[in-house]
């Protein structure tokens, strides 16, 4: 049985298709335009050549940033994403590439390797304080203790921190010094101190 079109059916049927891609795109522009206005409205802090969204997690911002490719690296490589991408909150001491790099050579490649696992999640960790500590909260402590705080990361260990003129420094167990040189990104699960320094448990 054959069925036949005339004119006017097939113009209708190109139109409601039309009208159907255009309504598509339309939505998408608008779904996008809202996701970009919320985000333009967020405070933002820019870390190595990237803002920072404070609805965007710990791992989700520090994946865009130029300057922590090593951490990130080596958050992956201790199985510690789903961690950092939870809830929380954490105060993450984030060492740039730079810190990194003033380890002694072949460090970082020792440690990302399989069978040194544990090892490089007890540095990560040794990082990670639970809470969410600003600078106001951090300073306040120091002010508290009479110019020192002692904080316990997750990793069970000891940082203490100070001030150095206007900049909180953090002091590790090895007697090592970290300087926090960009201050409160701000997360969704928690905030980021940047520091220039890698910090080294016992």
């Amino acid at each position: 049985m054959l069925v036949t079109c005339n004119s006017a059916d097939i113009s209708n049927y190109f139109k409601k298709t039309f009208m159907t891609i255009l309504r598509n795109i339309a939505l998408t522009l608008v779904a996008a335009l809202l996701i970009n206005t919320s985000f333009a409205q967020e405070k933002t802090v820019m870390v190595g050549g990237a803002a920072m969204y404070p609805s965007k997690n710990i791992v989700e911002n520090a994946m865009n940033s130029k300057d922590h490719t090593t951490l990130v690296a080596a958050v992956k490589a201790a199985g510690l994403v789903e961690t950092l991408e939870s809830a929380g909150p954490f105060t993450v001491f984030a060492p740039t590439d730079e810190a990194f790099g003033l380890l002694p050579k072949g460090t970082v490649e020792t440690l990302v390797k399989p069978e040194n696992k544990v090892k490089l999640t007890g540095i990560l960790t040794y990082h990670v304080i639970s809470g969410r500590l600003d600078s106001k909260e951090l300073a306040m402590r120091i002010k508290s203790g009479g110019g020192t705080a002692e904080l316990t990361t997750v990793a069970g260990g000891k940082l203490w921190i100070m001030m150095k003129g206007k900049k909180i420094v953090l002091k590790d167990e090895a007697g090592g010094m970290a300087v926090i040189t960009i201050k409160d990104v701000y997360q969704s699960n928690g905030v980021i101190q940047v520091t220039d320094h890698v910090l080294m448990p016992k």
